[in-house]
């Protein structure tokens, strides 16, 4: 009997690891944070803000872009002092990122600075992102975003500066700046 159980959940674990949850600690961190940004789209909130794009060229392609997204999560806080936010914030969110439904792709440790930074994607079908994850967090500062949903990994540059997303200048962004 506990093998089935083992097997049954070894069987669901893809699919729970399939949408990233926020944990709830990483919203507390605004009433530490000197400065906070937090963005919180799903699928019914974008769908709705894809309302309001002008009807010009660049606008219909972010407009598609987005048609294809579940969800938008920024989480960016900045502090006064070293060690306001615990490694343990950032963990909750690194254990749901586990193969084989994530894959690391950028990986950086600074011990001088205490600078870290990971960038994680989910593999869909047809070439495209199911998802990304990226953590940036530094002894100040902790920026977390996560996209889920079907994304042209072509088109991920073009999400830079919309919706809180840092801009990505000159990496691939079809859209003049």
């Amino acid at each position: 009997m506990r093998l089935a159980v083992i097997l049954i959940a070894a069987a669901a674990l893809p699919l729970w690891a399939q949408e990233i949850k926020l944990p709830m600690n990483l919203d507390k961190l605004t009433d530490k944070a000197r400065e906070s940004v937090v963005v919180t789209l799903d699928k019914s909130m974008l769908q709705f803000a894809s309302k309001f794009v002008d009807k010009d060229e660049d606008a219909q392609d972010l407009k598609r872009l987005v048609a294809g997204l579940d969800s938008i999560y920024v989480r960016n806080f900045e502090f006064d002092n070293d060690g306001e936010y615990s490694a343990a914030d950032v963990d909750a969110v690194r254990a749901q990122l586990q193969p084989p439904a994530w894959g690391r792709i950028v990986g950086v440790r600074c011990k001088h600075s205490g600078e870290n930074a990971d960038v994680y994607f989910k593999n869909a079908a047809n070439g495209t992102l199911g998802g990304i994850v990226i953590i940036a967090a530094e002894p100040r500062e902790l920026t977390i975003v996560s996209i889920s949903g079907t994304i042209d990994p072509d088109r991920l540059a073009d999400l830079g500066g919309e919706f809180g997303i840092p801009r990505l200048e000159g990496h691939g962004s079809r859209r003049p700046r």
